[in-house]
């Protein structure tokens, strides 16, 4: 058989899509799409010939990832939780008190069940604190 029908593109692009289902990452879905897309060609154009359409394919497949890359994957979704799974940058604006007091600019609270080392000017233990950002794994706090 020297010449690929719309059919085989168009079961190369379902059995893409379907491996996408089972390895996630979208990128398998846009070389489906790719293929869907020449087997649209084909029946459209039928004399096309297998080597044009190994090229087309190879285009799209290549234009289609870049652009995803490009415009949709670089922009993170909004969200009604911004903060979900970065845990200390929820208790930015709580205030607490100081289980350790700040010595030479670190201390220590105690926040529900966890301990936190805090960054800021000294202050006794005792103190309260309101938490006004964090660095990595420190929340950076102000004396009340």
């Amino acid at each position: 058989m020297d010449q690929l029908s719309f059919w085989h593109w168009w079961i190369l692009g379902a059995a893409l899509v379907i491996l996408e289902v089972f390895a996630p990452g979208a990128f398998f879905l846009w070389l489906g799409i790719a293929a869907g897309v020449v087997g649209g060609l084909i029946y459209l154009w039928p004399n096309i010939g297998w080597e044009y359409q190994l090229l087309i394919f190879s285009v799209l497949s290549v234009a289609s990832i870049v652009i995803w890359r490009r415009f949709f994957r670089g922009q993170p979704a909004d969200t009604d939780q911004p903060s979900l799974n970065r845990r200390a940058e929820q208790y930015v604006g709580r205030t607490f008190t100081l289980s350790e007091g700040i010595v030479d600019g670190t201390g220590k609270i105690r926040v529900d069940d966890s301990t936190w080392k805090v960054r800021g000017a000294d202050c006794p233990a005792g103190s309260h604190v309101e938490v006004i950002g964090v660095d990595g794994t420190i929340l950076l706090v102000r004396c009340k």
